[in-house]
């Protein structure tokens, strides 16, 4: 939302506090979370091929940019953290032939058409969005950086199902002598848009800040951007085995990934 762009700064400042934690916390193979819900989806809706150049859009400490080049992609990503892309070009020694670092905000629309327009064949954001104050400005970028019908597939926090206040519950109950158990959540609101603080990781340094806006916002902004949505997943763990003793996503989706293509 517009009215957000004031806590542009304070984002910036509180990410670049955290950057590190979460580098150290995720490492060259992320989290669970990531490997698993993400990045396979991810793949997927972006069909890279070799030879395509992709823009990878708050890419952090680099993890998907480094699989984007794997799989023969030229890649161009910033973020708006300078201790994020330091950490990224650290860890991306052996890739600095097809991967570009750059320090940019998504909120400054020069910077973003700096990088190129009518470049890339796709644009990428894994789980960004969301600590992006205002994205009004990327969308009206991504529809001159993107070549024609070029995509752009990211990734939120599913905004039916992880919303502010949102409560995970966890029951059990003895049906006919069989402990049964139950995993479901609590939402009292979703279409008000607000900003919150949240603690991402366990043990990082203070909260980030995320925007949370209705699954109908995201879908708008960017049809009137002159895009159409051509894909969608809701990915969720599998069960495979486990106990279902404790909260996790298993038939409630936590994250929602979508690609727009170019008109």
């Amino acid at each position: 939302m517009s009215e957000w762009k004031g806590l542009t700064v304070e984002s910036q400042t509180r990410w670049d506090e955290i950057a590190e934690y979460w580098d150290d916390y995720m490492g060259e193979k992320s989290n669970r979370f990531h490997r698993e819900i993400i990045k396979p989806q991810t793949e997927r809706l972006l069909a890279v091929t070799e030879g395509k150049t992709i823009l990878d859009i708050a890419c952090g400490n680099g993890n998907f940019s480094r699989r984007l080049a794997e799989l023969g992609a030229n890649v161009v990503a910033f973020d708006y953290s300078p201790k994020m892309i330091e950490r990224a070009k650290l860890r991306s020694t052996d890739y600095l032939n097809c991967i570009d670092y750059h320090v940019i905000d998504a909120t400054h629309y020069e910077s973003l058409i700096n990088l190129g327009k009518e470049k890339y064949d796709s644009a990428v954001s894994n789980m960004a969005l969301m600590d992006i104050a205002d994205i009004t400005i990327l969308a009206k970028a991504l529809n001159e950086l993107l070549k024609e019908k070029g995509t752009f597939v990211f990734s939120i926090p599913h905004p039916c199902f992880q919303t502010p206040s949102m409560r995970k519950i966890h029951e059990t109950e003895d049906i006919n002598g069989e402990i049964v158990a139950r995993n479901s959540i609590q939402i009292a609101k979703y279409l008000t848009p607000e900003p919150t603080e949240v603690i991402g990781i366990k043990g990082q340094p203070v909260p980030h800040l995320i925007f949370h806006r209705p699954l109908s916002y995201y879908i708008n902004i960017f049809l009137t951007s002159n895009f159409v949505l051509d894909g969608l997943e809701e990915p969720c763990f599998t069960l495979d085995g486990a106990e279902n003793d404790k909260f996790d996503w298993y038939e409630i989706p936590p994250a929602i990934i979508m690609r727009f293509k170019k008109l």
